[in-house]
Parts: structure tokens; C-alpha cells; sequence
């Protein structure tokens, strides 16, 4: 890219995460009257609407393998991005490129800023920006098909305007719970909140609360509901395999298939490519492990406090296949996130590097620290991504027969793939 386009780029990138803080305004008062503005593009491509606390990203990324390996052009619309901006849109998996972003951008900025002409309060946050964006791609790419995961919550997010081929709920946890609500209950109303009337849902492993209040808006809505537990069940050796790693992910990949099967009439899927794509899935910065130096290298976002079970579970594991303590890199948003993950880490890990991402809400050093527990009887080093990943491929954190586990934030991850890659335009 020439440096002019590379001025033009940094110069839309810093217009557009500049929305940000007028936004997002929770609700729909904002994104209906853009999309109008638009001629309602979400109207224009089938839509499967992804929702939930955890796992949206993963079932997302293995509906997309699922509808690809079928023979169909997807659209798949995921936040945040890991690197580069891009990464939310894709067709067929590969990003919006930064030319087609400037190009967007210049598309969209005056639509924008007419619908803000009578109230600059109704002028679109990033969220709903890029929502508008992803229709566009979408529409502009034929896409057969798109998937598309709600950014927070569900009932008042910029994307519950579409009307959906199928519903997915992949978990309920607490989480964005200054929005969502405090309990269980109040949160599982928020996600179903994209189910549509007479339109499938297919709901992940929730907690018996979140399953009772799901069941009864889907209800309420003549909306058929097959779950993963009533398919399943508990035993895990019943779930389908996928090479994503974890438990988690067999039951994102129950999910998943059972999405899939809504879908077998029209869109020609097949238990056996259904199988084959769940195998061959590409979501990095779960669990994913990459080789920097020579050393395993571990990248996985854990962010809220069901995550950190999780987390507890892959770090056992992870110990017992090693037969060594790991090292830990992390950086959160947070203290309430924080505290479940500091403490999940320190069950498991020899030592932890202690960093913080270059996000508003991110833990201080202070504040991560003050959450170690007091035994916990490793090394704690308070660091920074550019000290730890100063050199392309090499890390410096731990010894040369140490494994390192980069978790926490996804911005975390996103600055160590950055780093690791070299890659320009970050974002």
C-alpha cells in the first residue's frame, strides 16, 4: 500500500474508533433509521443471528466451515477483531481489506451523517458503523448466506434488526452485567431477546435459570428450540469432535451441528460435511498453539468469569500433558473479569507476567497484582507486550523448555499476534 493510501487508511481508522465514544447507545433508535437510510440490505441475505455470553465467536467461525464446505458464499460479521479491523467482515473468510474499508467508509460517513442532520445524537456508533459495513459487503458480495454474532447482549443490539433464518444461544454467563442485569435470569432475557417468531432457535449449554427463561420467550414466540442438552446430554463422549481444543468447544461444536441440521432441507448439509468442517475450523486465539522460537506458545482469550472455568480446566490439563507449570502472560479489562482469571491462573501456573492492554478499561498493574493470591508461590513480574515479544519471533518470558500461555483480554492476544506477525495496518 502506498504510503498516501496508508495516511488515508490510518485516517479513516482513527474517524471510525472515534464513534466510539458516543456509543454504543443501547438500543435500536440509532441502527434502524441508518439501515433505512441504506434500503434495508439486511433484508437481503438469509442471516443466522448468534448470540451469548460465550462461544458466539467459535460456533460462529464452525457455522461458517459448515455453510462453506457445502458450497455456499458466506458472509460472517464477529467482533472485536484480534489485528486487524477487517477481521469483523469477511466473505468467504478473508477480511475486508483496508482499500475496501477506506471505500466503505467513504460510502457510509455521509448516509451517516444525514441520518445525525436532525439529532447528533442519532449519528451511529463504531458498532453500528461497522454492522452497516458487514450489510453492505454481504449484499455488494452475494453472499448465499451470512452469520452474524450480536456484539453485546442481544434484544438492544445494532444487529437484532435482522429477521433470521435460525436463532443460536451458545451459552449464559455474567457478564456486562452493568448492562445486561445482575442475575442469570436478567441476562438470559437480554440474548433471547433475538429470538424471532415462528424462527428456530438452537440453544448451547445454559444454565438451568437461563434454559427455563429461554424456553419461555421461545414459547411465547412460537419459536420452535432444540437444545444441546436434551440432544446430548452430559456425557461428553457423545458430543462432536472439532479441532478446536477444550471441552468447550465439543459443546460449541453440539452447537453447532445442531444449527446445521435446522438448516439440511435448504441449504443441501450433510451429517458427513458437517462432521468434516467441524475438523478443519479456523478461529485463532482459542486455545490455538503457535511455535515462536522454538517454544510452544499457547493464545487464548478468557475474558469473564465463565471463562475462567474453563481456563482452570485447560490449564489442568495442560500441566498433566506437560508434567510442568506453565508460564502465564496475561492482561484483563476489569477488576470483576480480573479477579476469577488472576485466581484460575494461579492454581496452574509456575509464573506470571502481569501486562496491560492498551485499552481504556484494562487492569492496572497494581490492580492485577492485588488479586495474586497470597499463595501463590511463583514469580510475578510486572511487564509490558512490547518488553515480552520485542523481536518477531521470540518471547521473553520463562526459559527455553517453558510452555507459555498468552490469556485474558482478546485485545492482549491481538497485540502479541501483531507483534509475533509483523503484520501492517494494525488496528
Amino acid at each position: 500500500m502506498a504510503n498516501n493510501d496508508q495516511a488515508e487508511y490510518a485516517a479513516v481508522r482513527d474517524y471510525l474508533f472515534g464513534l466510539k465514544p458516543s456509543g454504543p447507545k443501547f438500543g435500536l433508535d440509532r441502527m434502524k433509521p441508518f439501515a433505512a437510510a441504506l434500503g434495508n440490505l439486511e433484508r437481503k441475505v438469509p442471516v443466522i443471528h448468534v448470540a451469548g455470553t460465550n462461544g458466539k465467536g467459535s460456533v460462529s467461525a464452525m457455522l461458517d466451515a459448515i455453510l462453506r464446505l457445502a458450497g455456499w458464499r458466506t458472509g460472517l460479521y464477529t467482533s472485536p477483531h484480534l489485528v486487524n479491523l477487517g477481521e469483523r467482515v469477511q466473505v468467504a473468510r478473508r477480511p475486508l481489506t483496508a482499500e475496501e474499508i477506506i471505500a466503505y467508509t467513504r460510502e457510509l460517513r455521509p448516509v451517516a451523517g444525514k441520518v445525525a442532520a436532525a439529532n447528533p445524537d442519532d449519528r451511529p456508533s463504531f458498532f453500528e458503523f461497522m454492522t452497516a459495513m458487514a450489510f453492505l459487503e454481504f449484499t455488494r458480495k452475494r453472499c448465499d448466506i451470512a452469520v452474524l454474532e450480536t456484539g453485546l447482549g442481544g434484544r438492544l443490539d445494532a444487529t437484532n434488526i435482522v429477521t433470521p433464518e435460525l436463532t443460536v444461544i451458545t451459552s449464559i454467563g455474567l457478564d456486562h452485567c452493568e448492562l445486561l442485569g445482575e442475575t442469570i435470569e436478567k441476562i438470559a432475557a437480554e440474548k433471547a431477546g433475538i429470538i424471532k417468531l415462528g424462527r428456530h432457535v438452537v440453544l448451547g449449554r445454559v444454565p438451568p435459570a437461563a434454559d427455563r427463561v429461554i424456553r419461555e420467550v421461545a414459547k411465547t414466540r412460537d419459536a420452535p428450540l432444540t437444545s444441546v442438552t436434551d440432544v446430548y446430554g452430559s456425557d461428553l463422549s457423545r458430543y462432536p469432535a472439532t479441532n478446536l481444543e477444550g471441552d468447550h468447544q465439543r459443546w460449541n461444536a453440539a452447537t453447532a451441528t445442531l444449527a446445521a441440521r435446522t438448516l439440511l432441507a435448504r441449504w443441501k448439509i450433510t451429517d458427513s460435511g458437517i462432521s468434516r468442517a467441524l475438523r478443519q475450523v479456523d478461529w485463532p486465539g482459542r486455545w490455538q498453539r503457535v511455535r515462536v522460537g522454538g517454544r510452544l506458545v499457547i493464545l487464548d482469550a478468557a475474558h469473564n468469569p465463565e471463562a475462567a472455568q474453563v481456563l482452570d480446566t485447560s490449564l489442568k490439563q495442560l500441566v498433566a500433558e506437560t508434567g510442568r507449570a506453565p508460564v502465564v502472560i496475561t492482561g484483563i479489562l476489569g477488576a470483576a473479569r480480573a479477579r476469577p482469571l488472576v485466581e484460575a491462573i494461579c492454581r496452574h501456573a509456575g509464573e506470571v507476567h502481569l501486562t496491560v492492554p492498551n485499552q481504556p478499561r484494562a487492569c492496572t498493574h497494581d490492580e492485577l497484582e492485588a488479586l495474586v493470591p497470597a499463595a501463590f508461590g511463583g514469580r510475578k513480574v510486572r511487564t509490558t507486550v512490547e518488553e515480552l515479544f520485542s523481536f518477531r519471533d521470540s518471547c521473553s518470558a520463562g526459559g527455553p523448555d517453558d510452555v507459555i500461555v498468552v490469556t485474558g483480554s482478546i485485545y492482549l492476544l491481538g497485540e502479541v499476534m501483531a507483534r509475533l506477525a509483523s503484520a501492517p495496518l494494525r488496528s
